[in-house]
């Protein structure tokens, strides 16, 4: 004699809809969460490699003489008059082997060799722009330097520093 009570496997048709549409919502505010996540990595990488760059280019300026005029070790120093006045423009040479002050770094971008090197900046750091910037309202006292290094994201980040003729 068979039971009344039989059991039978499997899910209604209306258990299958909640499960789907519980999936569904979690599944997009997993997505919802995740890949702005991914974005904000990506963002910070690149930061990260532009602060590289920039301080790596800013050391290097940073080591060479303050002005044509100024003498090895900055002494004599560059002055407001006479013969030895203090300059913002003009470049020593054209080879980037002959940069040995401020000046001569204004206009440096990522299409310039990297110094001691045959490699181009932009090589070591695709899709990134560089651009050096020396400014000053008084050159005898101290210069502007400005790089702007543009990620591939086309965040524009600026280093500045001060350089004291001294």
């Amino acid at each position: 004699m068979e039971s009344k009570f039989t059991c039978k496997h499997g899910f209604t048709l209306i258990e299958l809809v909640v499960g789907m549409m519980v999936l569904g919502i979690g599944l997009v505010l997993m997505a919802t969460m995740l890949y702005p996540q991914a974005d904000r990595a990506a963002e910070n990488l690149h930061r990260m490699r532009a602060a590289e760059l920039a301080q790596s280019v800013m050391n290097e300026i940073w080591s060479k003489r303050y002005d044509p005029k100024t003498g090895e070790g900055g002494i004599p120093r560059c002055t407001p008059t006479g013969n030895d006045e203090c300059t913002v423009s003009g470049t020593s040479g054209n080879s980037r082997s002959d940069f040995n002050n401020l000046n001569d770094y204004a206009g440096l971008d990522q299409d310039d060799t990297m110094l001691g090197s045959s490699k181009k900046y932009a090589d070591l750091y695709p899709n990134f722009k560089l651009n050096v910037s020396i400014s000053s309202n008084n050159p005898a006292v101290s210069k502007i330097i400005t790089i702007t290094v543009t990620t591939p994201l086309n965040e524009a980040i600026r280093f500045t520093a001060i350089r004291s003729n001294y």
